[in-house]
């Protein structure tokens, strides 16, 4: 009977230590928000792909918690205004900082 406590106990620290390490933090995602983020951000890169007006390859896509934040080098407001109705329209998305600049 003792060795069953034993395991027991070692599968129980086995388990919280694995749940804590999965768990969020205010500067720090879980596994499934790192996921989920990576799904926004592809979203986002593939909507401004399609965009014929935007170079894609000037605008940079980051995600955490749902905030996608924009950033790079654009060559008119219109352009900026587009990127941000672009990202705001993927499912997920809670808010957008833009961080783009005019060339």
């Amino acid at each position: 009977m003792r060795p069953q406590k034993f395991f027991s106990a070692l599968s129980l620290i086995v388990l919280l230590t694995f749940f804590v390490g999965c768990a969020s933090t205010a500067k720090q995602e879980s596994t499934g928000e790192y996921v989920d983020d990576t799904v926004i951000t592809t979203k986002v890169k593939a909507l401004i792909l399609d965009e014929a007006s935007l170079k894609s390859s000037e605008i940079n896509v980051e995600t955490f918690k749902g905030v996608v934040q924009l950033s790079g080098f654009v060559n008119s407001k219109a352009d900026i205004n587009k990127a941000i109705e672009v990202a705001r329209k993927v499912k997920g998305v809670t808010s957008v900082k833009n961080d783009m600049r005019l060339k």
